[in-house]
């Protein structure tokens, strides 16, 4: 969207709202995901700001109708600043009982449930763990309900288009957007010609989709929603005039980690190795070749990474990606880059562990192996993006740290921040300062491992260079030749050199700012990654209450800012909310000895603003 966009007239019939959440749940085959990112793309044209929040079910082939494979997406929407994908949905979409099942716990008292009765069948009823039908008894009673045989009425709009029953069945989502779109005022002609193009071969397909689409829409057009539940209208948000697009964390840093490598005047070279939430970035950056960027499939997690250190060997910048059980795969090789002294950028989309885990849920609880989780002292730097269009930043400043310092980086998002989506306004690139990579070409006095005065980083020379042949191992290397050593007090010059090398970082990068609030205080809330917007909003919430409170978010994990600890002294206490059981509250306390006390929660679900509002005032009680 560029600018502000045109809004559909307001209804004077229609509830205004600043903002709302719809959450829409169903089975995995249901085209759950589909259907909310068409409703975001609907509702970032309409010139609303808003959060994502696609929720997956773990089980990749969970039996139909039961509660393991309910798939959600839920979006919060406004004409006001939306940094979170709200804490409970205003309107609840269930395309079955088992969705209802699972997700009613969180629906406001007086929320809309939209339900399909189609679906709710004495089978599918049970196999949801119901006794009776919840849309016949009493235990809907604190909800407005709107019961509609949408399977039923999906079939009736495609007859026309010829399609059989199994497909006109699958266009059902296509219905289901078409009504709540017609509640919240969204134009769906985009989502037709989205249509006509993703099924451009498939033209019945494509029909049957469009007239579902236009039949939900007509459905709430024509006034057949029992007259007693009202329709609403959101306002346009007033967003800073440009170009807006909305990204999800993936894309963001896609472009993100391409756009620094083109700054950098180097070839990205991308390996990897399937694995969720992770897989997307491949999928992404294979899209983007013409920008000199270089994806590869590996057989498994080590080659990837050793695939990536050789490119970085080779003048590119190698760039793998995982999560936890990869990443502890790729351990070794990347210890073998911090002692080679190589670039290399290591993405970690975190998920609930440990081993496999929960593999669609997010969390935050690899931060000790990021900082921490390699064999012997191997520093490298970990930054952690707060949102999803700042993982375009992130993935810029970690391919300038590399290069500049000769050292990995680890980039830490989740499942959260890789498939959340927000509107995003694109920078100016040509504004962006360039920061050219330096290769040595002069073979004069040449040794490998002699350090910059300014940065600790050894020289970076291109295979085949005149006059500068080297080798690198994982072997300790001595101080300036490069020649294998085992001499003890070389391994200790070795050893310090490295660390100070990377703890010397925390004086070139930008201070730690307060993101809201003041300098001192009674409580300072420490955040890092996807956990910003919950943080921002409660200690908003708790300040117009007249409490003493800010949020510190922080992006630079390892090395921590250089004013950090000065900062964090300016109050009388520290609460530090994390998607795991303590992790950067551990290292607070262990750099800083600080007076932090954690608000913990390793659900598979981000934190809501309530729980800490909750622990804010917990805190301050105390």
């Amino acid at each position: 969207m560029s600018g502000h966009p045109s809004p559909i007239a307001p209804n004077k019939d229609r509830e205004n709202l600043e903002s709302v959440v719809v959450r829409f749940a169903g089975d995995s085959g249901d085209g759950i995901q589909l259907t909310g990112g068409r409703f975001t793309d609907e509702t970032a044209l309409a010139g609303n700001d808003l959060v994502t929040f696609p929720d997956f079910p773990a089980e990749i082939r969970a039996p139909i109708g039961t509660t393991y494979g309910v798939s959600a997406f839920q979006i919060q929407f406004g004409s006001d600043s939306i940094q979170t994908a709200g804490d409970a949905p205003d309107v609840l979409v269930c395309m079955n009982p088992a969705a209802l099942k699972v997700n009613i716990a969180d629906l406001k008292i007086g929320g809309v449930i939209i339900s399909d009765v189609g679906t709710f069948t004495d089978k599918n009823i049970e196999k949801a763990g119901y006794k009776n039908n919840p849309l016949e008894d009493a235990s809907l009673k604190d909800y407005r309900t709107i019961n509609i045989d949408i399977s039923k009425l999906t079939l009736e709009s495609v007859k026309e288009t010829g399609v059989n029953k199994r497909d006109g069945q699958r266009c059902k989502n296509m219905w289901t957007l078409g009504l709540v779109s017609w509640m919240y005022e969204r134009d769906i002609i985009r989502t037709v010609n989205w249509l006509e193009v993703k099924f451009n071969k498939q033209s019945d397909i494509a029909a049957a989709n469009i007239a579902a689409l236009k039949a939900g829409h007509a459905f709430g057009e024509t006034a057949e929603l029992p007259s007693s539940l009202p329709v609403f209208a959101v306002s346009p948000a007033k967003f800073p005039k440009g170009e807006y697009r909305t990204v999800t964390g993936t894309s963001a840093l896609a472009w993100g980690l391409t756009a620094g490598c083109n700054l950098a005047e180097l070839k990205l070279f991308f390996a990897s190795y399937p694995i969720t939430p992770a897989s997307p970035l491949l999928h992404t950056l294979a899209s983007l070749k013409e920008y000199n960027v270089t994806t590869f499939q590996a057989e498994d997690e080590i080659a990837a990474a050793c695939a990536a250190i050789g490119a970085s060997y080779g003048g590119a910048l190698g760039v793998t990606s995982s999560s936890g059980p990869g990443i502890a795969l790729k351990t070794e090789a990347i210890g073998l880059a911090i002692a080679a002294e190589l670039p290399l950028l290591v993405v970690n989309a975190q998920r609930a562990g440990p081993s496999t885990g929960m593999p669609t849920k997010t969390e935050q609880s690899d931060l000790y192996l990021a900082v921490y989780g390699r064999n012997a002292d191997s520093p490298m730097v970990v930054l952690a993006p707060r949102s999803s269009s700042d993982c375009f930043d992130v993935g810029m400043q970690a391919v300038q740290i590399a290069t500049k310092f000769m050292t990995p980086v680890m980039i830490l998002t989740d499942t959260f921040l890789v498939n959340a989506a927000e509107p995003w306004l694109l920078p100016d690139v040509d504004k962006i300062e360039a920061f050219p990579a330096q290769f040595r070409t002069d073979p004069n006095n040449f040794m490998p491992f002699a350090r910059d005065e300014e940065t600790g980083a050894r020289p970076w020379v291109r295979p085949g260079t005149p006059g500068l042949t080297h080798r690198l191992g994982g072997l300790e290397r001595g101080a300036n030749t490069g020649n294998v050593s085992n001499d003890p007090d070389n391994h200790q010059k070795m050893t310090l050199a490295r660390r100070n090398k990377i703890l010397g970082i925390a004086d070139k990068i930008p201070l730690q700012e307060i993101d809201l609030g003041d300098s001192e205080g009674d409580l300072a809330v420490v955040g890092w990654g996807s956990t910003y917007g919950s943080i921002n909003q409660a200690v908003l919430s708790i300040r117009e209450q007249g409490y003493k409170v800010s949020h510190i978010h922080v992006r630079n994990i390892w090395p921590l800012p250089s004013n950090l600890k000065d900062l964090l002294s300016g109050f009388k206490k520290i609460l530090v909310p994390e998607l795991n059981t303590g992790q950067l509250l551990t290292i607070i306390r262990a750099e800083y000895l600080a007076n932090a006390r954690g608000l913990n929660k390793v659900a598979g679900k981000p934190f809501r603003i309530s729980e800490v509002e909750h622990a804010i005032k917990q805190c301050l009680d105390k």
